[in-house]
């Protein structure tokens, strides 16, 4: 998911079976109608071709390096922000179907996800 600074939901990519996010996340930023300052992550987008990207969108990488990785710069002042995202998911897990992820197949369970995402817009 990506997410503006208000923490309204901005985009949703599904990663099948236990794939991981990181090769999504590329295309989750070419969404972004302006381009921010800066670009929050957790330490699972840790990579030097995703804070490239970022870097070349024209935004500054807030990603914290993994623990087996050479320290890189993430303010602790912006990252603090990231839970923003976490509050975010938080709401939408209030939705019974989101939170067991009760719905069968992608396609019913992304429905489900952008409506509760548009509820959310609504009442904030």
């Amino acid at each position: 998911m990506i997410a503006d600074g208000g923490g309204r939901a901005l985009g949703f990519t599904l990663a099948p079976g236990q794939a991981h996010e990181l090769p999504l996340a590329p295309d989750l930023l070419d969404i972004l109608p302006d381009v921010p300052a800066w670009i929050v992550a957790d330490r699972g987008y840790a990579s030097d071709a995703f804070r490239q990207h970022v870097w070349d969108l024209g935004a500054r990488p807030a990603v914290p390096a993994k623990s087996n990785e050479a320290p890189v710069a993430c303010p602790a002042w912006i990252y603090n922000n990231r839970n923003i995202v976490e509050r975010l998911w938080a709401r939408l897990k209030e939705w019974r179907a989101i939170a067991t992820r009760h719905e069968k197949t992608a396609v019913s369970f992304m429905g489900v996800l952008c409506l509760a995402a548009a509820l959310d817009w609504l009442k904030s």
